[in-house]
């Protein structure tokens, strides 16, 4: 049994990551339902459905399961910036027979001002609730605290775990650079120290009074018990669960997850405007060069990045253009239903238990 918090207590200490956009109600359910913690990234969903997930996920557990939201500072427009962005996309349209958008809408709110999706949250009052790229402010965190819910908040630095600690959230999710998906920097602008899962859970661990889980690179048993054994209370996994049957990973990204030799992973910002680890495509290699503008704000950019994507798929190259978001250590990856998986990974962690 791991005590998360004095209101949460997993059979093993798993967490699925969230996983905006590939995490599905079913992942969710079957992860929680084999003792783990599922979880659902919300960060882009309308109110409406985000409501649809969570109801599914209840259909198909009892167990608790965590909710994910973006609290990323809202952006405001800068067309300028978005025009020579959008210019400097165009001939990778135009190669592929498009073109680039004339402007950018802004695609979704951040949590911090979605008052619509904190009275969902307060109706539904899911028993974990978890915060990426910062934090909501004072009266939403009360608000939320009052539902019993058990808080998370990711952080890459010490310096954002101490306000993650000194705001009262429960847990810290410590996400080193190995991580697949979107960094969880507060201000991306002022650029990201690196720091890899190891050295940040052990730093967080001896520097804070709250629970620290450790994200990133973690693939299987041996690696939950290795970040255990470095004082972590649990292990978030993202990449390991992309290829189960119960995520929303289309075809083509499970093959190219998959294949043989294993894919290289980088950290770009040219797909969404915020850096995040994904497969090596066109993306990384041609778009991220010296010298590019600076990329459209975060997420009105992943607009642009998402037609640019939907136009590779249309010409037939869909893995050129892709946001197949991975972690360093995806030659680790294994297609198997979710709740082996979790079987398997606890089998592999009393195995190395016992070897250490």
């Amino acid at each position: 049994m791991t005590s998360l918090s004095p209101r949460l207590a997993l059979d093993h200490p798993i967490i699925q990551a969230p996983m905006a956009g590939t995490a599905t109600p079913g992942l969710a359910a079957a992860v929680s339902n084999a003792g783990g913690l599922g979880s659902l990234g919300v960060g882009g969903a309308s109110v409406e459905a985000v409501g649809q997930m969570i109801a599914e996920v209840r259909q198909a557990t009892e167990r608790p399961f965590n909710v994910n939201v973006f609290c990323h500072r809202p952006s405001a427009t800068d067309v300028p910036r978005e025009s020579r962005w959008l210019e400097y996309l165009g001939p990778f349209f135009a190669e592929l027979g498009s073109t680039p958008p004339a402007s950018l809408p802004k695609p979704y709110k951040s949590f911090v001002e979605n008052e619509a999706m904190l009275r969902l949250l307060l109706e539904t009052r899911p028993a974990v609730i978890s915060f990426h790229f910062g934090l909501p402010p004072a009266d939403q965190l009360a608000a939320l605290r009052a539902t019993g819910a058990t808080l998370l908040a990711c952080a890459t630095t010490l310096a954002e775990a101490r306000i993650i600690e000194a705001a009262g959230i429960d847990v810290v999710v410590a996400q080193g650079v190995e991580a697949g998906g979107h960094r969880g920097v507060f201000e991306p602008e002022q650029g990201d120290a690196g720091l890899g899962t190891l050295a940040l859970t052990r730093l967080l661990v001896r520097r804070l009074r709250i629970p620290v889980v450790a994200a990133g690179g973690i693939m299987d048993g041996a690696g939950i018990a290795a970040v255990r054994r470095l004082g972590a209370v649990a292990a978030q996994m993202g990449t390991a669960f992309i290829a189960c049957p119960e995520s929303a990973a289309d075809e083509v990204y499970r093959a190219t997850l998959l294949q043989s030799p294993p894919p290289l992973t980088a950290i770009t910002a040219t797909i969404s405007g915020r850096p995040a680890r994904g497969l090596v495509n066109r993306f990384a290699r041609e778009v991220d060069q010296p010298g590019r503008p600076e990329a459209a704000p975060f997420p009105q950019a992943y607009e642009a990045g998402k037609l640019l994507i939907a136009a590779a798929r249309q010409y037939g190259t869909p893995t050129d253009f892709a946001a197949h978001w991975a972690g360093q250590g995806v030659a680790l990856a294994r297609a198997l239903p979710a709740a082996e998986l979790v079987r398997v990974l606890v089998e592999e962690m009393r195995e190395a238990n016992l070897g250490g």
